[in-house]
This record gives structure tokens, C-alpha cells and sequence, in this order.
């Protein structure tokens, strides 16, 4: 939990109990061990509270001498719910305002953990979903930390009653319809009831299955190393050899390597079925934000590609560097010992070929076929073109008297 030196320390400031508390207990200490402290407030404007949030947040900084960043935000659910459409804006606000390589603590304390671990089972979810929230973790060169973790909200509660701390209640907290809320308002209760200690034990399930992912990564990892080292490129009779549990295991570490949606459990049992398919097969399991691919004895784990223009062309000069539907041309490409001509660029259609030095005319299929490029990628193949004659399948392959490089 320690915050690098020289560097400040921000606190996500909601307006709510724990982060109204977290904000004075950090700036009472920064009186003792100064440092830069700045908090965030998000405004959601998802209801008419919100403003009333930003104005206690406004006051409370003022009134220990906080410096205040807000940050408004517009949430707009898409194909999500609307509590992760907002945690996604506040997200995306932390990192506008956060720079890499500074603090931010995060006020989430041992109930929010237990009604995390709560609906990450009934969900169905795996061994990182019942590791909840971590204490703390590197996100994108940032540090996010949670130092009430550990903290009931009844002793939260205490604390602010010593301090002298107000703070405004969210009325959306009320609304049992989210799943959460009636977690926090029906569930909980009862289970505290019975079980005292309840809050506490679900927390001890989310730091063991914290512990138990931890493991997981790292026999993944091992995994991966054995499988080419490469999480969009694994080799298919590595995988082959694994169980059923560790090719699942491989195959959701490489997704999350990746950035990529991990499959769902249908879609991933899919793959695993076809894994066993020949070489020659054209094996394609998709799932939404993501692919599997299998080709050449390689299983290719990718995000879906972009729709391509039907009749896409463009001119270029042969040098200056130009951005494509398939990305960007970089490079130079003239006939041998003269100047750049004026070319177009073009997308293989099918059926083209290219005069190559010492071999005669060949199928541009075969050239990518011998080049090693997958099947699924000859589509976006860019092809260039000086007049009606083929001169280059940039990459790949260029014409008797031309050069490229």
C-alpha cells in the first residue's frame, strides 16, 4: 500500500460512507507525512442526486484543504447493463485523470467484497470471479488500491461517528432491483443473522480464490511457454497433450494475454472438440469479441476483423506511408534502378497473378499459400498495381523488375 515517493496520491471520492472517511483518514495523515493528495469525483449524472453528490464532495475538500478533480461523464449502455456502462465511464475518467506511474485508492471495503464474491457464484462465475476485488493491482501502469478491504462497513461507520465525518447517502442504494442492492439490503442481512461473521468469511473465500488464480496464471504460463511462448499462436500438439481442465486454462490465459473476450464455456468446449480435427480442416469457433482459428498444426486465438470494403482502391506514390482498411503501408516499392511510380492499391478479389524473377508467372493463392499466410487473412492481402500489371502482393512478393522494401 505504500505510495511512491515524490509522487501524489489520489482518492476516488464518491460523496459516499467509505470514501468520504477514506478521503479524511489520508488527508490527517498527509499533515504527518506530506505529500500531494487529490481527490476525483465522477459525476454519473444518472439521477438527480448527483449533483448534490459533487456539491458534498465540493465542500468536504474544501473543508480539509484537498485539492478536487471532477470528472463528468455521459453513461450509455451498450449490450451491457447500466451498472457496468458506468463503471466502464468511471474507469475510463480514472485514467484521463490519473497519470502512469501515480496512486489511486479506492474506498471498497469487506461487505462490497463479500456481495462481489456473492454474485460472482451465482453467476457462475470462475476462480477469478470469487477472487472479487484485489487489495491492490497494476492497471495500465497506474496503482489501484484498496486499503478498507479488510473493513467492515459497521466499523466504518464508527470511525466517521469519532471523526465527525458526513456524508451523503446514494438513494439508488435503496432500489433492490439491482442485483447488488438487493444483495447489500436482502441477502446479507439475513446471512449476517445466522452467521455473524459472514462479511468476514466471504472475504477470506475471495483471498484464497485470489491465492488459488494466482497458481493458475502461473501453470498457465508454464503451459504457454511449452506451446510457442506466443498466446495468438499455440501449438496444436501441446494443447493436444493437456487435459481437458488445462486446455481451457491455456486457452482463457492466452485470451486474457491477449485482451480478448474469454470464450463462453459452450463455445470454449466447442474448440476443444475440434482440436482433434486434420490438419487440413478449416476449424472456426467464434464467440462475440473473439475467434479461434486452427490452421498448419497452430490454434490462432484473435479478435474478429473489421468488415472489409467491397471495391476498395487507392492510389500511392510507392514511398509515402498511407493507412489501408488492413492497416498501414510502410515501405518503398519502384522498378529496379528507377524512380517511384504512380501506383494503385487494391484488395485480392481471387485469380490474380504476378511475374516473378526466375520462376514465371505465378498464382498469387499459391505466393501466400507458400508465404505461410493463413487463409482467413488472403482476403486482406493488399495488392499493388502499376497501370493494368500486377507489380507487388506487398509483403509477399514483387515483380521481375521491380524492388521493394
Amino acid at each position: 500500500m505504500a505510495v511512491p515517493r515524490g509522487r501524489p496520491l489520489w482518492i476516488a471520492l464518491s460523496g459516499g460512507l467509505d470514501s468520504s472517511l477514506l478521503l479524511t483518514l489520508a488527508a490527517h495523515a498527509a499533515h504527518c507525512v506530506p505529500r500531494p493528495l487529490y481527490a476525483l469525483h465522477v459525476n454519473h449524472a444518472l439521477q438527480p442526486a448527483a449533483d448534490d453528490f459533487e456539491r458534498h464532495c465540493r465542500a468536504l475538500c474544501s473543508r480539509l484543504g484537498v485539492p478536487l478533480f471532477v470528472e463528468r461523464v455521459t453513461v450509455v449502455p451498450a449490450g451491457q447493463g447500466l451498472e457496468a456502462a458506468a463503471r466502464d465511464a468511471r474507469y475510463a475518467a480514472f485514467a484521463r485523470r490519473v497519470a502512469p506511474g501515480e496512486t489511486l485508492w479506492l474506498a471498497q471495503h469487506a461487505d462490497d467484497q463479500a456481495e462481489s464474491v456473492l454474485l460472482a457464484a451465482l453467476r457462475g462465475g470462475g476462480m477469478r470471479g470469487l477472487a472479487a476485488m484485489p487489495a491492490w493491482r497494476d492497471w495500465w501502469g497506474r496503482q489501484l488500491v484498496r486499503p478498507l478491504l479488510g473493513v467492515t462497513r459497521a466499523r466504518l461507520a464508527e470511525e466517521a461517528a469519532v471523526l465527525g465525518v458526513r456524508w451523503c447517502d446514494d438513494p439508488s442504494n435503496a432500489d433492490s432491483a439491482y442485483d447488488r442492492n438487493f444483495l447489500r439490503r436482502e441477502v446479507l442481512p439475513l446471512l449476517t443473522e445466522r452467521w455473524p461473521k459472514a462479511a468476514a468469511s466471504l472475504a477470506g473465500v475471495a483471498a484464497r480464490a485470489s491465492e488459488a488464480d494466482t497458481l493458475l496464471d502461473e501453470l498457465a504460463a508454464l503451459d504457454l511457454a511449452r506451446a510457442g511462448g506466443v498466446p495468438a499462436r499455440l501449438a496444436l500438439d501441446v494443447l493436444r497433450q493437456l487435459s481437458p481442465a488445462r486446455q481451457r486454462l491455456l486457452i482463457r490465459y492466452a485470451c486474457q494475454r491477449l485482451d480478448l473476450p474469454t470464450p463462453p464455456t459452450a463455445r470454449l468446449d466447442t474448440l476443444l472438440a475440434q482440436l482433434e480435427a486434420r490438419d487440413d480442416a478449416q476449424v472456426h469457433v467464434a464467440w462475440p469479441g473473439g475467434e479461434a482459428r486452427c490452421w498448419r498444426g497452430h490454434c490462432y486465438l484473435l479478435a474478429p476483423p473489421a468488415p472489409l470494403p467491397g471495391e476498395w482502391r487507392s492510389e500511392w506514390d510507392g514511398h509515402t506511408p498511407l493507412m489501408t482498411p488492413v492497416g498501414s503501408v510502410d515501405g518503398y516499392l519502384a522498378p529496379l534502378g528507377g524512380a517511384p511510380q504512380a501506383l494503385v492499391l487494391t484488395l485480392r478479389r481471387g485469380g490474380e497473378s504476378l511475374r516473378v524473377a526466375g520462376r514465371g508467372r505465378r498464382d498469387v493463392k499459391r505466393l501466400l499459400q507458400e508465404a505461410g499466410v493463413p487463409p482467413w487473412q488472403r482476403p486482406r492481402q493488399l495488392l499493388a498495381w502499376h497501370g493494368p500489371m500486377l507489380v507487388a502482393v506487398l509483403g509477399v512478393a514483387v515483380a521481375e523488375g521491380w524492388e521493394q522494401c
